[in-house]
């Protein structure tokens, strides 16, 4: 089948593309070192991040710092390599590290509040019983690339107005323009994208709440709006005049900020990537080639928000914008500082595994981890820890990560979704509530924002949208009434769950889609106990399951149903196939599952956070005719085995089992096991307990 030989052998494009933090003194040689390490270890592709710690004779956009960049894209070229630029230094973007206020003060981004009385250099814009309404600079700023530019320190960069098309079009002539002078014969090839990170139209720490630009005033009162009217905002409240304004600041952003930049990647061969500010901005979503979105700071984790609060849906805001833009691909920045109680560097192996899957059944199909230092000399390494790359733990063992991303990424690149239900949806107003309702039913749907609905129409019972057909509607009940809404009988009689539990399950997580005209679901477990049903699967012939991590199809069933097991932290793929198919699938192994052993400690390595174990097995012949023989270790956090001297492998998290069949011999078999620790140990704010019989802390 061409999909086992896709996943079995996933191409290039595929690759993560980690954010490569460029934050010390860059250096030919260890550019070039560096991006084959990250080669050598299955990562195909970078995004060229600026990041704090960039000395400071080295200034953004200076010939130095081309120097960087070119020579960080030939080599890339040379190896055959992707490369994402990045447009800002550091972030958030639009204001070319204030280079852009530098060259007119009045392109500093703008705000309105509600004062006692006006102050200097403040428009008034209405004198009202509560106050007055006044428009003034936000003296927001970014956070800069060397030290002394970060959040709240005085060189801190002032942010522009990104609802001003002269700002946005000097930030453009400073970076997009510079960038294609210096590196024009890679676009389109080694460079495939520009990444634009979270702008923020009043920057960060602003002092004004609300954002405005010079002559909004104008455009809002001729549009009918009531300046007085926008006290409300102050408040929480609503009326028509704040409907106006939210509606026109968000039109502005996109035609004044994203539409200029979209316009400029795809007129230079390349997609605009990355992410909006906030994890439910979707309106903003159609600028990008490559949707995108940012999962940071532990928004959501194992038994934490995961379908609960806006940034719960992330996942589908940016999968969802592609499908209905026809784009291949969508992103999300993630795992960046997610780190468990506040600890730095306390980031699991399990926790990496969690979050790839829970991304991936929501449809995100390119994953850009957050990140890999260049550095971590110093302050460096407490800038947005922890490092996912060559200074983690699992680095000599990435390439298990790797090839699972880019299975992921392939599986999910290309495909039909089959959705049911429409979630019609306006920015900021995703409906967390009732799309979890749809998950946890294992029930499809697909976002419909705003600016869609004049797209929709009803034929023959169904709801079509730019290529999709839905049978219901979830959410707003006056969307297309005469379709079955959820909660309604009508509803149940209409939508079928894209798989079917015995008993029912929460915690599972399905996405459903043909891949190479194979009918496909993608199940993940999301809970942190194994999950055992009887699943039907609608429209299936004979059954196949495919372990993405382990890379090996296996036949799962002769009919449509088939009971499945998925440990904490799994995920298997099920696909439907002829009988033919079917038989042709190698039988499932029934493993041999050994009693836990009684391992002991032998060594403890603290400089390098290492415990080692070792036991004795005895292995009869009857043991040894076993087709699998596995070993369930319970340890946090990365465990690696040796049989008889011999690499059995690697786990990073539990439950552990480790394949022992190919290493065993008759009589008695050596095994030791060695348990590195979380690097919190040695950068954090407190010690993690690692080692054999420990359970992840939550």
């Amino acid at each position: 089948m061409e999909l086992l030989q896709l996943l079995d052998q996933p191409g290039r494009e595929y690759t993560p593309f980690p954010f490569w933090f460029l934050n010390d003194d860059l250096k030919d040689e260890e550019i070039c070192r560096q991006l084959q390490d990250f080669a050598a270890h299955g990562v195909y592709g970078v995004v060229l991040h600026p990041r704090i710690g960039l000395p400071k004779e080295m200034e953004y956009l200076s010939e130095s710092f081309f120097h960087a960049m070119e020579t960080a894209v030939r080599e890339a070229a040379r190896l055959g390599m992707q490369v994402i630029l990045y447009d800002e230094g550091m972030y958030p973007s639009g204001s070319a590290c204030g280079q852009v206020v530098a060259a007119d003060p009045a392109f500093a981004s703008r705000g309105i509040d509600l004062v006692p009385a006006e102050e200097p250099g403040d428009t008034v814009l209405a004198r009202t019983a509560e106050g007055v309404l006044v428009s003034r600079f936000s003296k927001g700023t970014i956070r800069g690339i060397h030290f002394g530019q970060d959040d709240g320190e005085p060189d801190a960069p002032p942010s522009t107005d990104l609802l001003n098309p002269d700002a946005v079009d000097l930030f453009i002539r400073l970076t997009h323009d510079a960038y294609y002078q210096r590196l024009k014969p890679w676009f389109g090839t080694t460079i495939i994208g520009f990444f634009t990170d979270e702008p923020s139209i009043l920057g960060r720490n602003a002092r004004t709440p609300f954002p405005w630009t010079m002559g909004l005033e104008e455009e809002f009162t001729a549009a009918g709006g009531v300046l007085e009217d926008l006290t409300a905002l102050f408040h929480g409240k609503e009326n028509a005049s704040t409907r106006l304004y939210e509606t026109m600041i968000l039109e502005k952003e996109g035609s004044v900020y994203y539409r200029r930049l979209s316009e400029w990647c795809a007129g230079h061969g390349i997609a605009l990537v990355g992410h909006p500010h906030r994890s439910d901005d979707i309106e903003v979503e159609k600028w990008f080639q490559i949707p995108g979105q940012d999962l940071a700071l532990r928004w959501v984790g194992p038994r934490h928000n995961a379908t609960e609060g806006i940034d719960s849906t992330m996942g589908h805001c940016s999968a969802d914008a592609a499908l209905l833009m026809g784009c291949r691909r969508n992103a999300n920045e993630c795992f960046g500082a997610c780190n468990r109680d506040g600890n730095p560097w306390q980031l699991s192996g399990g926790d990496i595994k969690w979050y790839l899957d829970w991304l991936a059944v929501r449809g995100v199909n390119l994953f850009i981890p957050h990140a890999f230092y260049y550095s971590i000399e110093g302050p460096r390494k407490g800038e947005r820890p922890p490092d996912v790359g060559p200074h983690s733990i699992w680095w000599g063992r990435y390439q298990l990560w790797a090839t699972y991303i880019r299975r992921l990424s392939a599986l999910l690149t290309d495909t039909e979704v089959q959705v049911q239900v429409a979630l019609p949806c306006r920015n900021r107003d995703l409906h967390p509530d009732v799309a979890a309702r749809l998950q946890k039913a294992q029930i499809s749907y697909c976002y419909l924002p705003e600016s869609v609905w004049p797209d929709c129409r009803m034929e023959r019972g169904q709801l079509h949208c730019r290529g999709l057909a839905f049978n219901a509607v979830a959410g707003d009940m006056d969307f297309f009434p005469e379709l079955p809404h959820l909660g309604s009988e009508a509803f149940t009689q209409a939508v079928t769950p894209d798989c079917l539990c015995s008993p029912e399950q929460e915690e599972l997580r399905v996405r459903r889609f043909q891949q190479d005209g194979v009918e496909c679901w993608l199940l993940v477990n999301e809970g942190e106990e194994e999950l055992e049903a009887e699943i039907r699967f609608p429209g299936a012939d004979c059954l196949g399951q495919y372990d993405l991590w382990e890379g090996k199809a296996a036949r799962l069933a002769a009919k449509d149903t088939a009971p499945v097991r998925l440990p904490r932290r799994g995920s298997v793929l099920v696909f439907s196939c002829s009988r033919t198919q079917w038989d042709s699938l190698p039988t499932a192994v029934q493993p041999v599952i050994l009693p836990e052993q009684s391992f002991y400690l032998v060594e403890e390595r603290p400089d390098a956070i290492q415990k080692v174990y070792q036991t004795e097995l005895t292995v009869s012949s009857e043991l040894l005719e076993a087709e699998s023989i596995l070993l369930p270790v319970q340890a946090e956090e990365m465990c690696e085995l040796t049989v008889n001297g011999r690499d059995a492998g690697a786990a990073f998290w539990s439950p552990c089992r480790f394949e022992l069949k190919p290493y065993l011999h008759l009589g008695t078999n050596r095994l030791q096991l060695t348990v590195t620790g979380s690097l919190a140990n040695r950068y954090g704010n407190h010690p993690v307990p690692y080692g054999l019989g420990i359970r992840e802390i939550f």
